[in-house]
């Protein structure tokens, strides 16, 4: 089995216009490496697929599924209160990227892949009846509900974007089935993950919040990350979500972190070990925030070279 890497035009599609940060042209500066690195020969490339409205509907409210489709054939308007315009065919492109998440899930459940990765994806602000921070569907969200579903009961969702996946925290902010952890930098949208949000209710203990200051660096990442990997050894997740958004790295245009693009490779390096001794190797990642095309491009190749090293280990051994 090797890794999944999910990209082509549908999700390509999911950037905005006009000078957005969150272009179009991230799929493709991601791709450009990819291919200078030689990947594509040691992966298992898919084509993306539309989720339909009823997988939608797992995470999101009909009422505003059908918004985001109203929108979308109109070409204009706000899906939320200013950050996330709506584009024609934006609807479509969101539910490739849901879709695409899902595929993956399918190819690992169905032992068809050691795991997977989706560069256009991790869209963790989105909520249940609103688009939010350029995230217009969650993936994420859908996943874990699908995953949920399918009696999996401690499903770990691990989040180093500069900004808190909020879209995520809150949607499962009291369900202990949820193992939730997310390094992120304090003061900036969308203003969560303080500290003591730690789960409400029996969810209580099972979130993981660590807000870093502006100018975090590599040294305060390792500092805080074994006890992200305590955490979650402790709680022993049967799938593992990685959301490795590329603009906490240094040089990124609007967030303020220091990170170096090693330590998304160092994540996801922990993470695929981690997995292999918990949950069968069973882990997806998901590219993200980043606006800095260089930084996502290395950051997110270098989770895909770990992920590759990962289900070669794997194969070895069986």
């Amino acid at each position: 089995m090797k890794t999944v890497v999910v990209c082509g035009t549908a999700i390509a599609a999911y950037g905005f216009p006009g000078g957005h940060p969150f272009g179009p042209d991230r799929h493709d500066a991601f791709l450009q490496e990819f291919r200078r690195r030689g990947l594509p020969q040691a992966v298992t490339q898919a084509e993306p697929v539309m989720a339909t409205p009823e997988q939608l509907a797992w995470f999101h409210t009909p009422s505003y599924i059908e918004k985001v489709r109203r929108l979308s054939e109109l070409g204009h308007g706000l899906l939320d209160f200013g950050d996330t315009p709506a584009f024609k065919g934006v609807y479509e492109a969101a539910a490739a990227v849901v879709g695409s998440a899902l595929l993956l899930v399918q190819e690992i459940l169905n032992k068809r892949a050691a795991n997977g990765f989706l560069p256009i994806g991790g869209l963790h602000h989105a909520r249940r009846d609103s688009a939010s921070g350029f995230c217009v569907f969650n993936d994420c969200g859908v996943v874990i509900e699908y995953l949920l579903a399918q009696n999996f009961n401690r499903v770990a969702y691990v989040d180093i974007d500069a900004h808190h996946g909020d879209g995520v925290f809150y949607a499962f902010e009291s369900d202990p089935r949820l193992i939730f952890a997310d390094i992120h930098q304090s003061g900036i949208y969308p203003g969560t993950g303080d500290e003591d949000e730690t789960g409400k209710g029996t969810a209580t203990g099972y979130k993981l919040n660590i807000p870093l200051s502006y100018g975090a660096n590599d040294n305060d990442f390792r500092f805080h990350w074994p006890r992200v990997l305590s955490f979650l050894r402790e709680k022993k997740p049967e799938f593992i979500l990685l959301q490795c958004g590329a603009d906490s790295i240094a040089g990124d245009p609007i967030t303020g972190m220091a990170f170096s693009p090693e330590v998304h490779r160092q994540a996801a390096r922990d993470l695929a070990q981690l997995a292999a001794e918990v949950c069968a190797g069973r882990l997806i990642a998901f590219g993200g925030g980043g606006y800095n095309r260089r930084n996502l491009a290395l950051a997110w190749n270098h989770v895909v070279e770990e992920l590759v090293q990962a289900a070669l280990f794997r194969n070895s051994k069986n």
